[in-house]
């Protein structure tokens, strides 16, 4: 191994994230101290081939024909992750990382969102490959993923959640009719429809009428076999960063303020006007119940390393929206900001994160 660390920064994935994971991976890319850290792009296509890529994501335009940058079948050399980090190209004659025949990975940072890369999936075969990596374990991974399955586990936890009822697309085929009115008595209306297992608000409708929950239902289960059904909630979107491994910290709260009516798809990615408001203009005494419930959160899936938990907060009550076990890393993302208010910049958020990841496979082993 050479004085540096060689981390592999994984990115792509097969899921509706796809483009979202590029963006993410140029910033890790452009932000690691590269006197610290020997880094290793690997691309997984949405075939789910894994690459060398011929270009980094960080050589990738931002935008291409008006649309996020994704990673082409042909945009690299096949490879293999072999046990305890070793990267062999398909061809033989491929080009190779840097290091040579046999040079092996340390430690693995999968920038990867949503299914086949943020539910475990990925975890699993690093864990049996016996590689380091970045983030939550198997198990959190997989209930981080599923809305519908981090939900009675914060509830039972006593951390206050959105409501919520799940809708199975074998209900909504067997009787759409009934299946949309069930949904609506739950929760009544507007509400909101989205995939169990998907994020960066892909598959999320805002519904007002049956009809529109009718239509939501099937855009969800285009994503995902199950779908949640929550309430509007009129109030303020707030967020807060959790890091560490057994002793998790909370970084400051933030407000995000949407240039849509909800923080959808558009006004994360595409549209300008959303606002990030760090530190958030709450009372005190909120800020501190926002802080706990996603440090209790963390730990209630037994979560590590890093997660963003989502609230709402009416003025009244607070409820825990979701957390997601592997945030956004792009430029406009809320975690890197918030720990970059917390007096962490993203360099060291990142040394910390890769730290981490070490730390709990030592502790592993």
């Amino acid at each position: 191994m050479s004085e540096r660390l060689r981390v592999a920064v994984l990115y792509g994935g097969p899921s509706a994230e796809h483009e979202i994971s590029v963006v993410s991976a140029r910033s890790v890319l452009q932000a690691i101290d590269r006197e610290r850290y020997e880094v290793v792009p690997i691309a997984i296509t949405k075939q789910g081939r894994w690459l060398l890529p011929a270009r980094a994501p960080d050589a990738l335009p931002a935008a291409e024909a008006g649309a996020l940058a994704g990673v082409g079948e042909e945009d690299g050399d096949a490879i293999v992750l072999r046990a305890r980090g070793e990267v062999v190209p398909v061809d033989e004659h491929a080009a190779r990382p840097q290091g040579g025949p046999g040079a092996q990975i340390d430690v693995v940072f999968p920038v990867l969102h949503g299914p086949g890369g943020e539910d475990g999936t990925v975890q699993g075969m690093l864990e049996t490959l016996g590689i380091a990596y970045v983030g939550a374990g198997v198990a959190a991974s997989a209930v981080g993923m599923s809305k519908a399955l981090q939900k009675p586990v914060f509830q039972a936890a006593g951390i206050p959640v959105t409501p919520w009822t799940d809708v199975r697309i074998e209900e909504f085929g067997r009787d759409v009719t009934a299946a949309v009115e069930a949904a609506v008595g739950a929760t009544g209306l507007p509400c909101f429809v989205k995939p169990s297992s998907l994020g960066s608000s892909v598959g999320v409708s805002r519904c007002t009428t049956p009809g529109e929950v009718l239509i939501a239902l099937g855009a969800a289960f285009e994503h995902d076999r199950l779908a949640l059904v929550e309430p509007a909630i009129a109030g303020r979107e707030l967020e807060c960063g959790v890091l560490g491994n057994d002793d998790p910290a909370a970084s400051v709260v933030g407000e995000i303020r949407p240039v849509n009516e909800f923080y959808d798809y558009e006004a994360k990615y595409v549209k300008e006007g959303s606002e990030l408001i760090i530190p958030a203009d709450v009372p005190d005494a909120i800020a501190k119940e926002i802080q706990e419930h996603a440090v209790a959160a963390f730990r209630a899936i037994g979560c590590e390393g890093l997660a963003r938990v989502d609230f709402f907060w009416d003025g009244t009550r607070l409820y825990l929206n979701e957390i997601n076990t592997m945030p956004g890393f792009t430029p406009i993302s809320m975690y890197p900001k918030l720990w970059e208010a917390s007096g962490v910049p993203y360099p060291e958020l990142i040394d910390r994160l890769i730290r981490l990841g070490l730390e709990r496979h030592r502790r592993a082993r």
